[in-house]
């Protein structure tokens, strides 16, 4: 293999990568950036309120005049709200529980996972994982590992801890350096995470901090959890494309393994996974395959047919789109309950109950964070300062006449940046959604859902170079089955022209979708309009 990284001399990439980990590594835990968030914002509201700041803000009022809608527009003063005084410390203890009670993110996130944690630890999920991957072609072998990388976010975690050995073994077993192999899968789970052909538990996850921001500005605004689905798809076939080109045109000529050296400088790795399903996968799969087309028959004819709970419009939306979650949740958990009985995972109803008791379990940081998190939201929304200052900067940028490409380019390149020091997705968005949200509709018109789907180029595409992602030191476990010498620094050099890569063509593709005026999805228009 060319240019390998020498141990123990810190090229650039390796000392800016510790730079980066000690930085971020300093920073508190993110339960405790939101609560100071909470404070700074109790105090910065009630010196607003004292210095009696004011901003105007012009609303559209609906009058019903001879059975004619007519729409009047006025001036009001939008002013801060204390929190510190009488009142408002009375405010904040009153709705301490409700606050967290009613924070959106958390319900959707607790039952969309309730399907999706049992599915997974059944082994339905990497069971499917391993068939897809088992019977790729040869000559597909790279975009198929790539566009699986990118498929296995709807189980979250597993396909970092699934795929990368069996990426790893098919590519040292076809004579290509399990090396590429990989960066390649590597570059689909996590550059890739924010994309899929299906929804995933992330879409409502971001789709309800989208709008509570949202709400901020207009009361009334809703989002759908489809509303980048449509950019999602096609992103996902965008990414594949590009990662296979990265693989193919830079990273396997890199890292090609010299010849008659079987594929990798390690040519023996026992525990590098398998790829052949056993009896018992085998037959969970087939049971489950059988009950998912069961359970999507089902939930078209509760969609499509007149007059069924699921078909026709609530508000804005058609009504299935509001019931996407609990349709995930019997799409995922059904299924998997299937595979369990059959694979012998699951012998009893207690087991199914073991399964989702392990996955809330799992899921109690995200629900220690959302109390903090939902503090901070409730303060920033009822003080009016997150209203007050999205009027301001809007309206400074919306006079700085800046494109709205530009503003998009800009918020991607300061999530990258955000991603490399805060690595959890939910809580860097819950903080930049209240500002940017808000702030993108005053100032250009940017619809909520565009805001969204920028974030989301953004918060994926670093996701493979940040040391604070969790699972970076499991793919660096199994690189150095290969490269027992490898370290931070070699993992960096191999996944940096992914990241470059996939943020370049990522932001091209949205900026190209906007210029096109097509939605974002089903509920996902591009523009906002008060």
């Amino acid at each position: 293999m060319s240019n390998p990284q020498r141990a123990g001399v810190p090229g650039f990439g390796q000392r800016l990568l510790n730079r980066i980990e000690a930085a971020g590594n300093a920073l508190p835990d993110p339960s405790t950036l939101f609560l100071a968030g909470a404070v700074a914002v109790m105090l910065v509201a009630q010196i607003a309120s004292s210095s009696g700041w004011k901003v105007l803000k012009t609303v559209s009022i609906r009058n019903q005049i001879d059975g004619q809608i007519q729409i009047e527009r006025k001036t009001i003063h939008v002013e801060a709200v204390g929190l510190l005084d009488r009142d408002g410390l009375y405010w904040v203890i009153r709705n301490l529980v409700s606050n967290f009670t009613g924070f959106a993110p958390l319900g959707v996130v607790l039952v969309a996972m309730l399907g999706i944690g049992v599915a997974e630890k059944t082994g339905a999920i990497a069971a499917l994982l391993k068939l897809i991957m088992s019977i790729v072609p040869p000559v597909l072998l790279t975009p198929a590992t790539v566009f699986v990388g990118i498929l296995s976010s709807m189980a979250l975690d597993a396909g970092y801890v699934v795929l990368p050995p069996i990426a790893a073994m098919l590519y040292r077993s076809a004579g290509r350096s399990p090396l590429a192999g990989l960066a390649a899968v590597f570059a689909g789970v996590s550059a890739g995470f924010s994309a899929n052909l299906i929804i995933t538990g992330l879409d409502p996850l971001l789709a309800t901090f989208t709008q509570e921001a949202a709400q901020i500005l207009d009361p009334h605004y809703q989002v759908a959890a489809t509303c980048n689905w449509s950019f999602m798809i096609v992103s996902t076939i965008w990414l594949t494309l590009a990662g296979w080109a990265v693989t193919a045109w830079l990273v396997e000529p890199r890292y090609a393994p010299p010849a008659g050296a079987g594929g990798g400088q390690e040519d023996t790795c026992a525990s590098c996974g398998t790829r052949t399903l056993s009896g018992q996968e085998h037959h969970g799969l087939v049971g489950a395959g059988w009950t998912v087309g069961i359970v999507l028959v089902g939930l078209l004819v509760l969609s499509a047919v007149p007059g069924a709970p699921l078909h026709g419009q609530d508000g804005p939306f058609p009504r299935w789109v509001h019931a996407i979650v609990p349709m995930l949740f019997l799409l995922f958990l059904v299924p998997a309950v299937v595979y369990g009985v059959r694979a012998g995972q699951i012998r009893s109803d207690r087991d199914v109950a073991r399964l989702m008791t392990a996955t809330m379990a799992d899921l109690a940081p995200y629900i220690v964070l959302a109390f903090f998190a939902a503090q901070f939201v409730a303060f920033f929304g009822h003080s009016h300062l997150g209203e007050m200052v999205a009027l301001v900067s809007g309206r400074a940028l919306a006079a700085a006449s800046v494109p709205i490409w530009l503003l998009l380019v800009g918020f991607i390149g300061l999530v990258m940046l955000a991603n490399l020091f805060i690595g959890s997705a939910s809580a860097k968005y819950a903080f930049l959604a209240p500002v940017f949200v808000p702030m993108f509709m005053q100032a250009g018109s940017i619809s909520p859902e565009l805001t969204q789907a920028a974030y989301r180029v953004g918060d994926s595409v670093s996701n493979i170079i940040t040391p604070l992602n969790p699972y970076l030191i499991i793919i660096l476990v199994f690189l150095k089955k290969f490269m027992p010498r490898a370290g931070i620094g070699t993992m960096v050099a191999l996944m940096m022209p992914y990241a470059v890569v996939f943020a370049v063509t990522w932001t091209l593709l949205l900026v190209a979708w906007v210029a096109t005026g097509l939605p974002l999805g089903p509920g996902g228009s591009l523009y906002y309009a008060p």
